[in-house]
């Protein structure tokens, strides 16, 4: 039984990562699940604390995957048309592989700021911001999901092997 909640676990750190970068997938939420499967394990050695600081940690990017994209958005002057256009470009990007994803919230909210009647440099401004905000998001949920996904796998290799 442990062999199969080990795999199930180090596929849903895998998983995880991977919605790291997908906006479809909550990246996040499903490596910290692949972490909490491991404590069904009879010889396993995690701590309740680094357990429990995790999935705190997961939920705070997760919901900062949520809200800064909007927050910085709008504290560089953006609009609702910005932040929606964003969106929208974001769920097109995913039709496009991973450029898409990069390129099409940036483009969606250029088209978005430029439909608000706002000035091109100021467009250009906001769509950077927004840019700028999935980077950053990106990249904490990307380096989260690997931490996860290496303890995930060190700890899966003790529990089968040692």
């Amino acid at each position: 039984m442990e062999y199969f909640i080990v795999i199930i676990a180090l596929a849903a750190g895998i998983i995880g990562v991977a919605g790291a970068v997908l906006p479809a997938l909550p990246g996040p939420p499903l490596s910290y699940i692949g972490l909490l499967l491991l404590l069904l394990c009879s010889n396993n050695d995690l701590q309740m604390f680094p357990v429990i600081a995790a999935g705190i940690m997961a939920a705070v990017i997760t919901l900062l995957d949520y809200v800064a994209p909007v927050w910085l958005t709008k504290k560089k002057g953006g609009t609702q048309y910005g932040i929606w256009g964003a969106t929208i470009g974001m769920f097109a990007g995913l039709f496009m592989g991973v450029i898409g994803v990069i390129i099409c919230p940036f483009i969606g909210a250029f088209i978005g700021e430029l439909m608000a009647k706002a000035p091109v440099e100021k467009a250009l401004k906001t769509a950077f911001m927004s840019f700028a905000a999935f980077m950053l998001t990106t990249g904490l949920k990307f380096i989260y999901c690997i931490a996860i996904l290496v303890t995930i796998a060190v700890e899966g290799w003790r529990i089968l092997f040692i």
